[in-house]
């Protein structure tokens, strides 16, 4: 069997999002932008690629929205080295060639930075990713990032404030800046699910980085790390096992934000200032 050259690869993976798992990853992705109201005419966007797969779809997808020509905007495929080994740096420039993105890559020195914190090392180094992403795409002239996180990240996060938080909260499918006055985030993937990702990566026989933190060596090498022990991995398998009993488990997680009956909730915060029910009653 030939070797598949890089024209056919793109090729295939573009192909592949129109025909195979057109259902699952594009009609997803538009719907997601139109009731979200993601992308409007004029924007720049800068599309963050972190180099896994869930940011590489993104990229496809962005491509090939932008392609129907239903409106006009600007895409700028930023890729971050927060201080990647020369493989996984290289990993990332090969995968955007053969799939034919054409990445704008900086250097930052987030991972020497969080090298040598203890606490929360994880929650700070996306912080500090979140704040060059929007430093350098406002730079380039962008109006907005849009990150790769999926329906699966959403329905963890709902639960993971619940049960870890003591809260209710979700991951919005997009929001305002409040350090970088005019950008705004969006979450395209928002309606998007993980095995629907993982399936059309492993029918083009893609390779992407396993993870994008300062663990990617040890992700990639099988080898147990912080990951494995955390909070959003219990959580995912919590979802699993209730889904053997209920299969509407996932839906029901995500569908409940959208369903929240103030009379029923003892107290609740809006900008900041809390209300409860004795309030008014």
């Amino acid at each position: 069997m030939n070797e598949i050259t890089v024209t056919e690869k793109q090729k295939r993976a573009e192909e592949s999002i129109r025909k195979k798992f057109h259902k699952q990853l594009f009609t997803p992705f538009a719907r997601a932008c139109k009731t979200y109201r993601l992308i409007s005419e004029g924007d720049h966007i800068a599309v963050c690629i972190s180099g896994g797969k869930d940011s590489m779809l993104m990229a496809k997808l962005f491509q090939e929205i932008q392609r129907h020509r239903q409106m006009n905007f600007e895409l700028t495929f930023l890729v971050m080295d927060p201080g990647y080994k020369k493989e996984n740096r290289e990993l990332i420039e090969s995968n955007a060639k053969a799939l034919g993105i054409p990445v704008t890559i900086f250097e930052s020195d987030i991972f020497d930075a969080v090298d040598t914190i203890e606490k929360s090392p994880c929650y700070l180094c996306a912080r500090m990713r979140r704040g060059y992403l929007y430093s350098r795409a406002k730079a380039l002239g962008c109006n907005k990032i849009a990150l790769g996180h999926h329906y699966d990240d959403v329905i963890e996060t709902i639960l993971m404030g619940m049960l870890y938080g003591a809260q209710i909260q979700t991951m919005m499918p997009k929001l305002h800046s409040t350090n970088f006055e005019g950008m705004e985030l969006i979450r395209p993937l928002y309606l998007v699910r993980e095995s629907d990702i993982c399936a059309w990566r492993d029918y083009n026989d893609l390779h992407f980085l396993r993870c994008a933190c300062h663990f990617t060596e040890a992700c990639a090498a099988g080898r147990e790390d912080e990951e494995s022990l955390s909070k959003r991995l219990e959580t995912k398998k919590l979802i699993a096992a209730l889904k053997k009993e209920n299969p509407f488990v996932e839906s029901n997680i995500f569908k409940s934000v959208e369903n929240v009956n103030l009379d029923t909730v003892i107290e609740y915060k809006k900008d900041g200032k809390r209300y409860h029910f004795l309030d008014s009653y």
